[in-house]
């Protein structure tokens, strides 16, 4: 089916472009959300007298967005969970998550925006795109941890996929393994026995 987009859409083209999508795609998603017309000959005549208002109203809700961007752009929010000691997540982050977080720091924005591909499952940082208008993304960063002072240290750039009590002990061991294969006391050993 061809369709004349009333807006910028990702990966298929800009506003006011005629573009051939499948039938599903254009009824379900682009005509019922208002993305799009179907390419008749009446629709294209409807275009063209709502294009300089389109235009005006995209230009409009750009700009709110850019500082919208602004505010957000790189920030970083910090979610919660329990995990393994090898940082798998007992269950995972998703997108409803991020925004839950987001909320508590006073932005809000649709689901439909932040472009997450899979749940998160793993501690860290990661970093995830948020589409606030179509022409307008930025980037931000979702920490994942089991406390907020782990949350501290990941942001710090700590390794925390061992434990501080296991770096301790692996440090005492080769210090001790150190000083048990002294190199001067073997040469020792080998004269006794020769």
């Amino acid at each position: 089916m061809e369709v004349i987009l009333l807006e910028r859409v990702g990966k298929l083209g800009q506003m006011g472009e005629v573009v051939r999508v499948k039938d599903g795609y254009a009824r379900n998603f682009l005509l019922k959300r208002g993305k799009a017309l179907r390419a008749t000959a009446d629709n294209r005549a409807k275009y063209d007298g709502m294009k300089a208002e389109l235009e005006a109203n995209n230009i409009k809700a750009k700009g709110e967005a850019q500082k919208v961007a602004e505010q957000i752009d790189g920030r970083n929010v910090v979610v919660i969970r329990q995990a393994s000691e090898t940082g798998q997540l007992f269950g995972s982050v998703s997108v409803r998550d991020i925004i839950a977080s987001f909320e508590a720091d006073g932005v809000t924005f649709a689901r439909s925006q932040v472009l997450l591909d899979a749940p998160i499952k793993t501690i860290g940082q990661h970093a995830i795109a948020i589409a606030v208008h179509p022409e307008v993304e930025v980037n931000v960063s979702v920490t994942v941890a089991r406390s907020e002072a782990e949350a501290e240290r990941i942001n710090r750039g700590e390794d925390i996929s061992t434990r501080q009590e296991d770096q301790d002990a692996a440090a005492e061991a080769l210090a001790a393994a150190g000083e048990f294969f002294d190199p001067e006391a073997q040469g020792n050993d080998e004269e006794d026995n020769g």
